[in-house]
């Protein structure tokens, strides 16, 4: 038996699915009514038979909108959800659960003495925060080391002094500036996708991807930057005119532990190759056939924090609600930190304001932005910024500036 119809169908492109319109199947529907009917059907949308073809719409257009979903999942640059883990899967990727906000601190202590990696401080909301590598004082008795939280989440950076969780000898304070990096509670759907694209030089060595890769999927790393110098001479890279070494590789990372990056880096750079930074780990080779193990100094860079300022001037309206300056402030924040479904600042990248519009917007129907500017200076004039390799930008609502006007 032949079924005919006229509800226009889902047509497959090249490009990908063209979807009718609900007009279009309403009036599908409708000539099928007729035809069914014999011509003696009401068309009045208000008409028994009416409401019958506006159902038999609604239920034909939800499922071509599931279809599209479907359809529009299966392309990892589109997948969300359950179809983005599973496409994942496929390149042995589990999506990370969380991470801890990320910060450094200024600690003062006995000159000379070196502190474990793994000490802990707690704020005066409870958090831990523990040191992600081990450090030492220096001449004047201070040290600089980083902190990662313990709680998962974009906790908010503390400002001022911590109280060491356990006495540890030398080790006499540790103070927050609150600024950092904000951790995250899963990994979003643009973060997962940027790791994965990274993730298929996962398994290769001897190349910037390879390491980039094999950083990024280690536990509490929020970001990673990785760029070679194989030149003789030494060459100056990016906004800071950051000095390269000759023949070696750079390797920027926020968060994470040291012996899991050390050892990361370790296993996927080139043999012979030398590094740049200011962080530095023992590693060992164990697979060497006997003891004592060959060992290897292993550098990279953590990167300073450098705070970001933003202007956001919007147009005066008296619909506004009363609360607009904390509602773009949060959106501004949000956008940053890559909490709107968007990208993160990172470390060596150029932030646009034109990131920025669409979130300050979608807080309230009556917003209208005259402009969005950002610098790393207080009332910044600039819509661009770029940042050095050595530059991790951060950012807190109050060096978010909303006027109305």
């Amino acid at each position: 038996m032949t079924i005919q119809t006229s509800v226009p169908a889902i047509q497959f492109t090249g490009t990908g699915l063209v979807l009718p319109t609900e007009a279009q199947i309403l009036a599908g529907v409708q000539a099928d009514q007729q035809t069914a009917n014999g011509g003696s059907v009401t068309p009045t949308l208000t008409s028994p038979s009416g409401q019958e073809a506006q159902s038999y719409t609604a239920i034909i257009g939800d499922k071509n909108n599931e279809i599209a979903s479907i359809v529009n999942n299966l392309n990892p640059d589109n997948a969300s959800g359950r179809w983005q883990d599973a496409i994942g899967r496929i390149y042995f990727l589990n999506r990370i659960e969380g991470a801890g906000s990320v910060t450094a601190a200024a600690c003062v202590g006995l000159v000379g003495q070196t502190v474990q990696a793994g000490v802990l401080v707690q704020d005066a909301s409870g958090y831990l925060w523990a040191a992600t590598q081990a450090f030492t004082f220096d001449s004047n008795g201070q040290a600089s080391p980083q902190f990662q939280c313990q709680t998962d989440g974009p906790i908010t950076i503390p400002s001022g002094a911590l109280t060491i969780y356990k006495a540890t000898t030398g080790w006499d304070s540790c103070t927050f500036n609150g600024s950092g990096t904000l951790g995250n509670l899963v990994e979003s759907q643009y973060d997962f996708e940027y790791r994965r694209k990274q993730s298929v030089a996962i398994n290769s060595v001897n190349m910037v991807a390879s390491i980039r890769a094999a950083v990024f999927a280690l536990e509490g790393v929020l970001d990673v930057f990785v760029v070679d110098n194989p030149s003789g001479n030494t060459v100056n890279y990016g906004a800071t005119n950051y000095p390269l070494a000759p023949h070696s590789v750079f390797v920027g990372v926020v968060g994470g532990t040291a012996e899991e990056i050390a050892l990361a880096i370790w296993n996927n750079k080139s043999g012979g190759c030398s590094y740049n930074g200011n962080t530095s780990q023992i590693v060992y080779d164990t697979a060497a056939l006997t003891q004592p193990y060959p060992q290897y100094t292993v550098e990279w860079n953590i990167p300073t924090n450098v705070p970001v300022y933003f202007t956001v001037s919007l147009a005066a309206n008296a619909n506004l609600p009363a609360n607009i300056v904390s509602l773009v402030q949060a959106a501004v924040v949000a956008s940053f930190n890559g909490e709107d479904g968007g990208s993160r600042a990172r470390q060596g990248s150029q932030l646009y304001a034109g990131r920025y519009y669409a979130n300050v917007a979608a807080q309230d129907s009556n917003v209208q932005i005259y402009e969005i500017t950002l610098g790393t200076t207080a009332s910044p004039s600039s819509t661009a910024l770029l940042l050095g390799i050595d530059q991790n930008p951060t950012l807190t609502a109050a060096n978010v500036a909303v006027t109305l006007s």
